[in-house]
């Protein structure tokens, strides 16, 4: 059996060690450095993904990073820093004519390839130093350049109503880009593997569920577990196209009513609801009614539920410790500081051991949301569910 790995691969960097913006959304304390040390230290990632390398200043910042010694970059492609691994990603905004449009990551296996492109963005868009940048191209040319590059390209929450290549952009990836070349999808926090196998031309792809962390506490919210021989970019990449066993052979995602987009909701007044005949809110009369992740995913499904490849894992429903009831900053502190990281709390820490730091209540909680037994409220138009203590 070769080695398990937990895996997040789209993080977002807020701000450069120079305090410039990078992702406009994200929490100014999302720099390079931070983020290693907290998906390390707290979070216990194994690999990670950061989808803003292409940013000049936080090239600049690894560059440091690796003269000073305090990362690694591996013959194999990717950087080590303490126990985690780095892959460099970008994500990228593209609108084909006609269509809204839609976000793809690309991964890259080594700064220098990163640094080209970076280079290649810097001619196709307004400034190269954001992140998430509508890039003005096609996506088959995205497709040529990321793989002359020896990068992949995944396509990102692909059924979000806002900038998802399936809420956005079209109903069939053979429509804009060439499927072939397309070896995973990342799922976004509002679907999960039953949902999204009802696409059949989602069959031959592996699902990802990925963080899209805006801030540090929000790291590993989503993730995966991958074989892989060894952490590296050309192990990663042999997982992600199930080569010689590697593979991701568990994904862990928030419940999908924990999303912000799961259910067709008013962004007015949140209604669980669709809209009326004049495209009005029935509750509110606030005519912005945004289409739930599931409404979609029933538009486009051509297979009943329960139907998988055979080699789809388990998708397991995972409440991250932030979402669960009575858990704040304070009591995070005291469970890493007794128990080390966030991934030693979800998956080894016996009850009894639980129970003896933050109490019985806390501890069932946390015990509760491993196994999938908390009730959750829907989320909707923007705005997260929630857990409901019973």
């Amino acid at each position: 059996m070769l080695p398990s790995c937990f895996c997040d691969m789209h993080i977002h960097i807020g701000g450069t060690w120079t305090g410039k913006p990078v992702k406009i959304t994200a929490s100014r304390k999302m720099t390079l450095t931070k983020i290693l040390e907290e998906a390390s230290d707290k979070k216990g990632m194994d690999v990670i993904g950061i989808i803003d390398a292409h940013s000049p200043e936080v090239q600049d910042e690894l560059v440091d990073l690796l003269e000073k010694g305090l990362a690694t970059e591996q013959d194999d492609g990717g950087i080590s820093y303490k126990d985690t691994l780095l892959i460099l990603g970008c994500e990228v905004e593209i609108k084909e004519p006609g269509r809204g449009a839609a976000h793809f990551l690309v991964y890259l296996s080594k700064l220098q390839e990163m640094k080209q492109f970076t280079a290649w963005l810097s001619e196709r868009c307004k400034n190269v130093q954001l992140s998430s940048q509508r890039i003005y191209t096609s996506l088959k040319e995205l497709q040529a350049c990321v793989q002359q590059l020896q990068g992949l390209l995944i396509p990102a929450h692909i059924f979000t109503p806002h900038k998802g290549l399936y809420g956005s952009c079209t109903d069939s990836m053979a429509e804009v880009l060439d499927p072939s070349l397309i070896y995973a999808v990342e799922l976004g926090l509002s679907a999960n593997t039953v949902m999204a196998d009802r696409i059949s031309e989602l069959h031959d792809k592996t699902f990802l569920t990925n963080s899209d962390a805006h801030s540090l506490a929000k790291i590993g919210r989503e993730y995966q577990a991958m074989y892989m021989q060894e952490r590296s970019f050309a192990e990663w990449v042999k997982a992600i196209k199930r080569i010689g066993g590697r593979g991701v052979h568990m994904n862990y995602g928030l419940h999908p009513e924990l999303g912000k987009y799961h259910q067709t909701a008013c962004q007015g007044c949140q209604s669980l609801l669709a809209a009326d005949a004049s495209g009005k809110c029935p509750e509110c009369g606030f005519q912005r009614i945004v289409r739930g992740v599931a409404a979609r995913i029933d538009q486009l499904a051509d297979i009943e539920a329960g139907q998988h490849p055979g080699f789809r894992p388990p998708y397991i429903e995972q409440i991250p410790l932030e979402f669960i009831p009575g858990i704040g900053p304070k009591l995070l502190d005291k469970l890493y500081r007794s128990f080390g990281t966030q991934m030693n709390v979800l998956h080894r820490v016996k009850e009894e051991e639980l129970t003896h730091v933050v109490g019985e209540r806390i501890a069932s909680l946390i015990v509760q949301a491993r196994e999938g037994k908390l009730s959750v409220q829907k989320g909707g138009a923007g705005t997260y569910g929630k857990i409901v203590p019973m």
